[in-house]
């Protein structure tokens, strides 16, 4: 049997998005004593839930691939795994003015932007992409050397490279080829996993439901939730123990701390970590999100996501989300996203609502000369500075270690996504391979395993 050989270890995890969630889930069911540390007024993070006129659902566009097996793992344990939909989804594309649907073969090889070598190479880098297994060696290569290598100029030029300017900016210069190996890699097994068709799953009400259901378990678990607790810093007491402290709220002891916020954050409020470690997380590149939710009395489109090689477009791509989600669900109202995808210090982030809303609305009335300003019922932008660490050329070498220089504090954040597509099957996967890995140890020195 496994009993205490003292009271425990006091947890801190700062952070209480679904990395921070599922490390404090998967602790305090084993018994630890956990404290989880949200600056907002509610859990979530980026999956955190809004109100939308008259329908809650998630502030950001997400879904499930069958091949997320850790996150259908999670949903299974926590007996959410009745409550997942799966739903046949197509894909859209709109290139020289036009939409065209891409979600089979047969309109795969129709698609008039490319030539048939075009397209042949084009289906045949994907193929490839998918075959990989070492991805690390794609961290020494450029992205757009790699795509451009094999699918050459034409097809570089025409889909591309439009495609990893609309989601990194100029940053894809600096970007590896790994960033798109598991953007490809993820889809190509979704479809390989749901037998050659798309499929992809959400569970009724949302990240609401799971967020909900997870606060639950640590409250049966007998975890502490602080939200509306904004840490100032984190700094080791007279007495061996980690201080933190916050921006309104009283200073709180712990013997360990995890940290699951940005690099940057981190950066600014743990000042005692070493100038190397300072210099590798102030130095991670963000990319963030102005991410505009439309409720309309009807969709634009029969596509889950509209990809978009326009350059004229102000947003990244139009995500219909009631394209997968029953309209129960949503009032009977079409769900839209339209995110745009720019740099931490982009200045979109200082442009008004109004001048956002005005900029996203004319390029609708562009893009789909049948949609009506008099179909918007809501209309809502959220921000956020860091979303995605850009996975630079030999990223995963740039990374601090975990286990920090200071003596109880690591360092367990998305960043550690060394593949470079964040989603929140990954993150749960940085979650748990950061118990099974850097804070094993320290976990096993709670316990003492006792033969009866």
């Amino acid at each position: 049997m496994i009993v205490k050989n003292h009271p425990g270890q006091r947890w801190a995890i700062v952070g209480g998005g679904m990395l921070g969630l599922t490390l404090a889930h998967r602790m305090s069911q084993q018994g630890h004593d956990v404290t989880l540390i949200e600056a907002a007024p509610r859990l979530g993070g980026l999956a955190s839930v809004w109100q939308l006129g008259d329908v809650t659902w998630d502030k950001h566009y997400h879904v499930i691939l069958l091949s997320d097996s850790r996150l259908r793992n999670l949903l299974e344990e926590i007996d959410l795994d009745d409550q997942l939909n799966w739903v046949e989804t197509k894909t859209g594309f709109y290139t020289n003015g036009q939409l065209y649907s891409m979600s089979d073969t047969r309109e795969f090889l129709g698609f008039p932007p490319l030539k048939l070598i075009e397209k042949l190479r084009l289906g045949g880098t994907i193929f490839y992409a998918s075959k990989i297994r070492n991805w690390k060696r794609l961290e020494k290569m450029p992205v757009a050397d790699w795509l451009r290598r094999w699918s050459g100029k034409g097809t570089f030029e025409k889909i591309w490279l439009p495609l990893l300017r609309a989601k990194l900016g100029e940053n894809y210069r600096k970007t590896s080829a790994a960033f798109i190996w598991t953007t490809i890699e993820r889809m190509y097994k979704a479809r390989r996993t749901g037998l050659k068709k798309e499929m992809f799953g959400y569970v009724n009400g949302g990240y609401r439901t799971i967020i909900n259901r997870l606060a639950e378990k640590l409250e049966e678990q007998n975890a502490t939730v602080l939200t509306n607790h904004a840490i100032r810093q984190v700094r080791r007491s007279d007495t061996g123990t980690l201080e933190i402290s916050f921006a309104d709220q009283p200073a709180r002891q712990f013997d360990r701390v995890i940290m699951t916020t940005p690099s940057s954050v981190i950066g600014k409020s743990c000042p005692e970590l070493s100038q190397h470690e300072l210099d590798c997380l102030t130095n991670t590149s963000y990319l963030g999100i102005v991410n505009a939710s439309l409720l309309l009395k009807k969709g634009l489109s029969p596509y889950y996501v509209t990809n978009i090689t326009d350059t004229w477009v102000p947003m990244t791509a139009i995500i219909e989300m009631s394209n997968i989600v029953d309209s129960a669900q949503t009032g009977g109202k079409s769900l839209v996203y339209l995110p745009k995808y720019v740099p931490a210090d982009h200045t979109l982030f200082n442009r008004s609502d109004d001048d956002i809303k005005e900029e996203f609305l004319r390029a609708l009335e562009r893009m789909h000369p049948e949609f009506s300003r008099d179909d918007v019922e809501a209309f809502q932008i959220a921000r956020a500075r860091n979303v995605m660490a850009i996975p630079t050329l030999r990223y995963s070498e740039s990374l601090p270690p975990q286990t920090t220089s200071v003596p109880g504090l690591y360092v367990v954040n998305s960043a550690y996504i060394g593949k470079g597509n964040l989603n929140v099957n990954e993150t749960i996967s940085i979650a748990e391979e950061a118990l099974a890995g850097c804070l094993k140890k320290e976990l096993a020195a709670d316990f003492e395993l006792i033969s009866a």
